[in-house]
């Protein structure tokens, strides 16, 4: 719920800080708590990043994963909520996400307390790991982001350059900002972006979000398996009714009469007269 890091040293670990950053679910410059998560794993370059995942919210949240995948920085999976995941039924193939994403995967359970693993997987990570994106896109982006890479990142670093082509193909303003591109370089790459949104119908930014969610689908099907398919929870079955599109706002209408009732006139006028 914070919008700025918080630091902090691991038990056991006096020579480990931990930067807790704020929650987000991609790399995107368009929130606040993006642009602080972002400016700090770009520019200050953690030794390893722990990427805390919701296991029974997969496909949300390994849309940050992939992107986290191409900084070039050694990433570690925690799963969390494993617990609810067995407890419905459902199975998350460890290895093979692993396999799939290119990085360690550990499972915890934040409500037990159960994370040691994932923070020495961390350490291990950031002393002798390797995070290679697994994930390519479609032949007319990878074109064109190795068209990007050779016009305007090859002097950086080889592990951050993919990350650094993908946001440009995004025409992502503070990248090609902070990197100071020339008129005639925005000129190339741009001739390139335009040929492969010709090619695939539809803008850079729009493509590359597809092609993930395409990709984080294959995962989760080689990964996850569900043990009833299409059977509703109590949760969905909720939702279904108080979120209907007809039942929703008289529903809300009724809840928020009652809460005002009860604090206003029923326990509020109570105490209120008990007070005065």
């Amino acid at each position: 719920v914070t919008v700025e890091k918080k630091e902090g040293k691991l038990k056991k670990h006096s020579d480990v800080t931990v930067t807790d950053l704020p929650g987000i679910y991609s790399l995107s410059p368009y929130t606040m708590e993006e642009v602080v998560a972002r400016n700090y794993l770009i520019e200050e370059r953690p030794d390893a990043i722990l990427n805390i995942i919701d296991g029974t919210n997969l496909e949300r949240n390994l849309y940050l994963t992939t992107q986290l995948t191409e900084l070039g920085i050694p990433v570690v999976i925690a799963i969390n909520m494993m617990d609810i995941v067995r407890k419905n039924g459902d199975k998350i193939n460890i290895d093979e996400l692993s396999q799939a994403l290119g990085c360690k995967v550990v499972e915890i359970s934040a409500l037990k307390g159960d994370g040691v693993m994932a923070a020495e997987a961390a350490i291990d990570a950031a002393k002798n790991g390797k995070t290679v994106p697994m994930h390519t896109f479609s032949g007319p982006v990878e074109h064109a982001i190795a068209h990007i890479e050779e016009a305007t990142v090859h002097g950086l670093p080889e592990e951050q350059q993919r990350w650094y082509a993908i946001k440009i193909f995004e025409r992502d303003d503070k990248v090609m900002q902070k990197l100071g591109l020339t008129k005639e370089t925005m000129s190339h790459i741009e001739a390139d972006i335009e040929a492969a949104e010709k090619e695939l119908d539809d803008d850079a930014e729009s493509i590359i979000t597809n092609e993930r969610y395409i990709y984080i689908g294959e995962v989760i099907k080689r990964c996850y398996k569900k043990h009833s398919t299409g059977k509703l929870t109590t949760s969905d079955k909720i939702d279904k009714i108080v979120t209907n599109r007809w039942l929703g706002l008289p529903i809300f209408a009724v809840v928020m009469f009652l809460v005002y009732y009860i604090a206003m006139v029923g326990v509020g006028a109570a105490a209120t007269d008990w007070a005065n």
